[in-house]
């Protein structure tokens, strides 16, 4: 079969390489994909965009595409997955009333406090002068929160009352007309992606996501600068935990909302060190880098999963099946990202880093001229698979240091916390 997948970051290329392990797929169509789709055996890059709704469902009829399956979470929000049902072409991902789930952070805090679900406390505002007074009344630490997509950076993590502020009025400068502004809680955070068909939620491995620019947790946040999986944090009792008292209840408050939702639901979490669980938020999509870091040790073939969302026959598959190993991802990123950097690096090394065990996956990039350039701030992710975390973590930095372009950067402490 073939399969469309709409994207061209480094999860497109995860979800793409994944679907192509099972013998079912005959090829995987990427809209726009990216310098690593275009070079992968049994892949070919498409020049839609990815708002081009009505190219992507021609080509998919004319071409007989039997799953199309939507990446990033843009299209999702505006309406890709409905335009595609009223069209009756298979499509893995939820309806633009269920994407509100991660394009809107006031409409999801919502959602959580009438199913109570355990998330921070927070207050929404549309006015500088009453979150201003907000703030000061509460104090700092305190996080602000832009009520829209932001692309992994529409966070604030505010230490002091003038960092949060600022960062007010940072956020309404860039025309967000909502912001939510959120209890500062302590912990470790793990990312539980799962997969839905409307009335089953099964949990992928969790994962551990490293957001801040700079080793040691420091710096800006941005989209992710690595991952691993699975975390030790996250027991088989605290996924219970989640399982009973997050995914389940989640799926119903959608569910009573007529809401029918089918794809991914993304819960990032907060783990209390007491062990309490609380989610910071929600995405209806897959992680990026930690689809970099879950996909490449599943077993069950992924395009079996992703079918039986579509066709809400998820209950019906036996449980998901897990390679006996682990995984480390570090991204590496364009000099000045996640602020300002230059895109057409030639990039060199990458056939030198893959070998067995270690995968780079294209996320930046782009195929001129038949080499691989830089064409954005998180260029690529290298994943290494191993039976244990110190082995993944050695070999996962061998591949990185294999790799070269002008201003490369990746922070060197993916994973640590795993160890420990």
């Amino acid at each position: 079969m073939k399969i469309l997948v709409v994207g061209n970051g480094g999860r497109e290329h995860a979800i793409a390489w994944a679907l192509l392990q099972s013998p079912q797929v005959t090829q995987v169509l990427c809209v726009p994909g990216n310098g690593g789709t275009a070079t992968m055996d049994r892949c070919q890059n498409l020049s839609f965009r990815s708002d081009d709704f009505g190219g992507i469902a021609r080509f998919a009829e004319v071409n007989g595409v039997a799953l199309i399956v939507i990446g990033p979470e843009f299209p999702l929000s505006i309406g890709i997955v409905d335009y595609l049902n009223n069209r009756n072409i298979p499509v893995f991902g939820p309806t633009r009333a269920g994407a509100q789930i991660e394009s809107s952070k006031t409409w999801a805090k919502a959602l959580m406090e009438d199913a109570n679900i355990p998330t921070p406390k927070s207050a929404t505002f549309t006015d500088l002068t009453t979150a201003r007074a907000y703030i000061e009344q509460q104090g700092a630490p305190i996080v602000v929160k832009a009520d829209g997509l932001a692309g992994g950076k529409g966070v604030i993590v505010a230490e002091t009352l003038a960092e949060a502020l600022t960062a007010v009025e940072l956020l309404f400068a860039q025309n967000y007309g909502r912001l939510l502004i959120e209890e500062y809680v302590t912990g470790q955070e793990v990312s539980v992606i799962a997969l839905t068909d409307g009335k089953t939620v099964r949990a992928l491995l969790p994962a551990q996501d490293h957001k801040r620019i700079g080793d040691g947790d420091t710096g800006a946040n941005t989209g992710g600068m690595g991952a691993y999986a699975p975390a030790p944090l996250a027991t088989p009792a605290l996924m219970l935990r989640v399982q009973n008292e997050v995914l389940d209840p989640t799926l119903a408050a959608l569910k009573r909302k007529g809401i029918d939702y089918r794809g991914v639901l993304y819960a990032g979490l907060m783990i209390s060190p007491s062990g309490e669980p609380k989610v910071l938020e929600f995405n209806c999509r897959f992680g990026d880098p930690e689809t970099q870091a879950i996909l490449p040790l599943l077993a069950t073939p992924l395009v079996d999963l992703l079918l039986a969302c579509t066709e809400q026959r998820l209950a019906a598959l036996p449980p998901i099946e897990w390679k006996p190993a682990v995984a480390t991802c570090v991204t590496i990123a364009a000099q000045g990202y996640p602020g300002n950097y230059e895109r057409g690096k030639v990039i060199s090394g990458i056939d030198m880093a893959t070998n067995e065990g270690t995968l780079v996956f294209h996320a930046g990039t782009q195929l001129k001229q038949n080499r691989v350039v830089t064409d954005g701030g998180r260029v690529l992710s290298v994943t290494c698979i191993a039976p244990d975390f110190a082995s993944s973590i050695d070999r996962v930095y061998q591949g990185v240091k294999a790799i070269n372009f002008e201003g490369m950067y990746y922070r060197q402490d993916i994973a640590q916390r795993a160890l420990s």
